[in-house]
């Protein structure tokens, strides 16, 4: 039965992750090719942005987070998301700068995937803990 209520967990927190992509891949789109900000700043910001959409959607629905401490569990939630934004960003560079297996859209994908699996199981230990 726990392993049913994590997996729930698990794809609920996929379903909020791909939302957060849509708003991730958009806000980096129009940051890195409508107002040509720096492709690693544009990533930057599309991912912090999500991050924060993650946190809410997550608090709400996939833990069902009855927590006072909002602020606290934002703060660890984006410290997370933080690591997160820095492996990103390292797989970025290594995929499509570095050794140009990749196009940075694709590049992206790959560090996403990625870095969903060290949200999920931190967040999951860590910020909406019970």
């Amino acid at each position: 039965m726990e392993q049913l209520v994590l997996w729930g967990k698990f794809l609920r927190f996929g379903a909020v992750g791909l939302s957060g992509v849509g708003v991730d891949f958009g806000i980096t789109y129009i940051s890195k090719e409508k107002l040509l900000i720096n492709r690693y700043i544009s990533n930057s910001i599309g991912f912090v942005a999500a991050a924060t959409s993650n946190y809410i959607l997550n608090r709400i629905w996939t833990f069902e987070s009855h927590s006072n401490h909002i602020f606290i569990q934002y703060a660890i939630f984006m410290m997370i998301a933080i690591g997160g934004l820095t492996i990103n960003n390292f797989v970025l560079f290594i995929l499509n700068q570095q050794t140009q297996w990749m196009k940075f859209y694709t590049a992206k994908v790959v560090a996403t995937g990625i870095v969903f699996l060290w949200n999920f199981t931190l967040n999951y230990l860590i910020t909406f803990s019970n």
